[in-house]
């Protein structure tokens, strides 16, 4: 029998394969923290990580966004060799990494903003073995804003890495906001089929929008979706995807009270 995840020290952590770091997550009952950061720009507190900092923090699980597999950068970190980066930020840290990968194309159309997707972020076979062999701990499908990332793209690709490394990555699929697909807004965002959909093509956890994040997105909705995944024996997170780390206390409390009351094992911000 395991450790609960908020119990390990970081030597037990970097022991656990994923099925133990699953199972470690599921017996924290709703206590698990991640938090998401970006690498590529300047930390917080200019020489130190920000996945350091989140760590300090509280984070319990450190989820890189804007991660490059050919190209990683962190700011922040001593230098390693690029295939040591992920290493390095588990040494630190302690925690388990996540990154995110997103199933789109790549698009050439002149402009460039920091969420512009490059060929190292896709969601590929490639890409997976990559992060997989650099030690990342859990892959998320899901797409950044305006990247145009659909519940079908994600579907397939999902699939795909299951075949390549689900024996090795913990993968989490869903969305956080709309991502460019104004079809699949809202309610819309995540319904009960895409979840079944998901669960069947190897989501270890469902990905969700946490109440009140994004328009019409409710808890009794949030609950629904939670409950199918904990009946079909995967684990959710509940995610910050729309800004409202900026929102004051209280509204970070009423949807941090309203993701523990829809079920949520992982609580993202």
């Amino acid at each position: 029998m395991g450790k609960r995840y908020i119990d390990c020290s970081a030597r037990e952590l970097a022991a656990y394969h994923k099925k133990e770091l699953l199972q470690s997550i599921a017996d924290s009952e709703g206590r698990v923290l991640a938090a998401e950061t970006i690498g590529t720009v300047t930390p917080m507190l200019v020489n130190i990580t920000n996945a350091e900092f989140v760590t300090s923090l509280g984070a319990d699980i450190i989820m890189l966004n804007i991660f490059d597999v050919d190209h990683p950068v962190i700011n922040g970190l001593p230098e390693v060799a690029p295939e040591d980066t992920i290493h390095e930020v588990k040494r630190l840290t302690g925690r388990m990494v996540a990154i995110n990968l997103e199933p789109a194309a790549v698009r050439n159309d002149g402009e460039k903003s920091v969420w512009s997707l490059t060929e190292g972020r896709r969601a590929t076979v490639e890409n997976a073995k990559k992060a997989a062999d650099m030690g990342v701990d859990m892959i998320v499908l899901t797409g950044n804003p305006g990247v145009g990332v659909d519940n079908r793209a994600i579907t397939k690709a999902l699939a795909d890495l299951n075949e390549a490394v689900g024996d090795r990555v913990i993968l989490t699929a869903g969305k956080m906001h709309a991502s460019g697909i104004l079809s699949e807004a809202g309610e819309k965002i995540l319904t009960k089929e895409d979840a079944e959909t998901f669960i069947e093509a190897g989501a270890d956890v469902l990905l969700l929008p946490a109440p009140g994040t994004v328009p019409g997105f409710t808890m009794e909705h949030a609950a629904e979706l939670i409950k199918t995944a904990h009946e079909k024996g995967v684990l959710a997170m509940t995610t910050i995807g729309t800004s409202q780390e900026g929102a004051d206390e209280e509204t970070i409390r009423q949807i941090a009270l309203m993701c523990k009351m829809a079920g949520a094992d992982i609580h993202h911000i």
